[in-house]
């Protein structure tokens, strides 16, 4: 037998304890023997029969232990608001990482479960530094109200929303990141009511989730994407109890196993007295529940308004309900934030390659300033690159290309650049394209840092951009890489791709290079920015180059490299954010999404 111990959490009271024992007796029966395990039942109150008919369920790999955690919720009494969260069992899983600070990670099984898989299986899974491992609630992807609730009230994706109620906990990362604290700092700010600590629970671990096989979290809930027969663990949520109800979804996997337990005849007594009246009051409870978290997504004071309103700084908050707004609109060609009132960039004013020796001088200037100030960023985390991916698809290329990018920060060309340099291309020299007003009319040290940074910058006047052809030519026939920004705008913290301009491509194609796409996804960090939002980590995808296709037209070669790009785009986006790619657009404003998402032609 393997001496590593899985540590296994229940929590419940002495009028739930029957239906652990059902869960503790599934997962026991299915579990590898393999291995040794100990399960914790976390409590305020069972009764001594009770305790006894749970022991009995121990066996050589499977030790039983009860915890009563009244001791350790005095011991932090005075930071919790009210003392009601000593009777509610569910919140006791928050607690474990800090009660138990010698295990590194931890199985949590809510009671009203069936375990149907060998739980070894998912304790050894690797999930990194993510926070904890679950699987999605179907309640809020399947359910509008509650889809809606989890985006508008809490703030996550109703795609990206995790059930509790089977969670692989990494007690390390909960220790780190300060998970119990935040919890208690939450409470003081705001009464989640309608999935309560599961709401805070998915606040706090936003984007650190580590997303486990569905079927792990099997919930007898709306249509399911799989045979019943494939559930590793079936999880009887909300009214859908199977003790209540002899049409339950699923029921009949309970009470196989029911019925090989002590406290079989107990569970029927249930189902015989549970009547007409009390089926009555779950229908009700269920329609207030919805009634809930409509109003709950309604109130101007709701948690995501008030924190909003509280924490986050106002003009931020304004460009986001704008994105919302432009989105709508299919205005995605369209900058949300105004630059500096700019001026047209005339010809004699710019040698975009051929630069004199004063001008070479204040670009190595620059860039040593440049490094600087992003090293002082990373320090200081307010620019955080979590992780570049594929930096192998630079060496696939033998000449000069162009490099394209998502738009949401004005410091994400600094996230390329350090790609760049990670992929140790020392012959090649990296540009970029920006703006005409941030060349001419930008102020200050920002200004000086896009007119010597080895910019390109566009201009409104034809002679100059006739000049800026000649030297995007120049550029890629000399090895180098130009960085484009396709979509042409910048939305901040925008995390989906945009319909993209031609205009990357066709200098691609006038000039034979290949196109390297690139897309950065981000989560939120840890740490809170001076605007009150969390400071974004970056991971930063180089996807395999897109060459030339023999037999096309420069417009045509130019048409499928960009819509080649979007698809690689979105594929990262939804790999990465598990969510369907799709936008708000109003279907009279869907002209810039053609070409683009499916069934808009």
């Amino acid at each position: 037998m393997n001496n590593e111990i899985i540590p296994i959490f229940y929590a419940c009271d002495d009028a739930f304890v029957k239906y652990t024992v059902v869960s503790l007796h599934s997962l026991i029966k299915n579990a590898s023997r393999e291995y040794r395990y100990v399960v914790h039942i976390l409590y305020t109150e069972i009764s001594e029969r009770m305790r006894s008919v749970v022991s009995k369920l121990a066996d050589d790999c499977f030790e039983i232990r009860f915890v009563d955690v009244t001791p350790y919720l005095e011991s932090i009494s005075d930071k919790l608001p009210v003392r009601d969260y000593y009777s509610i069992t569910t919140y006791y899983r928050i607690f474990i990482a800090e009660m138990f600070p010698d295990y590194t990670k931890a199985l949590y099984i809510d009671s009203d479960t069936v375990v149907r898989g060998d739980v070894s299986r998912i304790y050894f899974k690797d999930i990194k530094d993510a926070y904890l491992g679950a699987c999605r609630e179907q309640v809020m992807v399947q359910t509008e109200e509650f889809g809606n609730y989890a985006e508008k009230v809490v703030g996550v994706s109703r795609y990206n929303f995790f059930n509790a109620g089977f969670i692989l906990i990494n007690c390390e990362q909960f220790r780190l990141h300060f998970v119990l604290d935040k919890f208690i700092d939450y409470l003081h700010y705001y009464n989640f009511v309608v999935t309560q600590d599961e709401d805070y629970l998915n606040l706090i671990c936003k984007d650190h989730v580590y997303w486990l096989d569905q079927r792990w979290n099997t919930e007898a809930y709306g249509e399911l994407s799989y045979p019943i027969e494939q559930a590793e663990m079936i999880h009887y949520i909300m009214i859908n109890k199977p003790w209540h109800y002899d049409n339950c979804p699923f029921g009949e996997f309970f009470w196989e196993y029911a019925e090989e337990t002590e406290v079989c005849g107990e569970l029927k007594a249930v189902l015989a007295a549970y009547g007409d009246s009390e089926k009555a009051r779950d229908a009700e409870s269920a329609k207030k529940l919805v009634e809930l978290a409509i109003a709950e997504t309604e109130r101007e004071d709701n948690f995501l308004n008030r924190l909003n309103r509280d924490k986050r700084a106002k003009d931020r908050v304004e460009i986001l309900y704008k994105i919302e707004q432009f989105e709508k609109e299919g205005r995605f060609d369209e900058d949300v934030e105004n630059d500096p009132p700019g001026r047209v960039l005339m010809p004699d004013e710019i040698e975009y390659v051929r630069k004199t020796k004063a001008e070479q001088l204040k670009t190595k200037l620059a860039f040593k300033v440049a490094h600087k100030f992003v090293d002082g960023l990373k320090a200081d985390k307010k620019l955080i690159i979590k992780e570049i991916k594929g930096l192998e698809n630079f060496a696939a290329i033998d000449s000069g290309a162009i490099i394209t990018c998502n738009h949401f920060n004005a410091f994400d060309s600094f996230a390329i650049q350090e790609a760049y340099e990670a992929a140790q291309q020392p012959q090649r020299s990296f540009w970029r394209v920006i703006r005409e007003g941030n060349y001419t009319s930008f102020p200050g040290f920002y200004g000086f840092l896009m007119r010597h940074c080895n910019t390109l910058p566009l201009s409104s006047n034809l002679d100059t951009m006739k000049k800026f052809f000649s030297a995007i030519d120049e550029l890629i026939e000399n090895g180098d890489y130009v960085l484009f920004y396709p979509e042409q705008s910048m939305w901040w913290n925008y995390r989906k791709p945009k319909p993209l301009k031609r205009g990357a491509y066709l200098c691609a194609a006038r000039s034979g290079a290949p196109v390297l796409p690139c897309f950065i996804t981000m989560k939120d960090s840890d740490v809170i920015g001076d605007d009150g939002f969390y400071v974004q980590e970056y991971t930063i995808h180089i996807s395999p180059p897109i060459f030339q296709k023999e037999g096309l037209t420069r417009r045509q070669q130019a048409e499928y490299m960009m819509k080649k790009n979007y698809e690689l785009w979105k594929e990262i986006y939804e790999t990465v954010y598990h969510i369907p790619l799709s936008y708000t657009t109003a279907p009279e404003n869907t002209e810039q999404l053609k070409g683009f998402v499916p069934g808009i032609e």
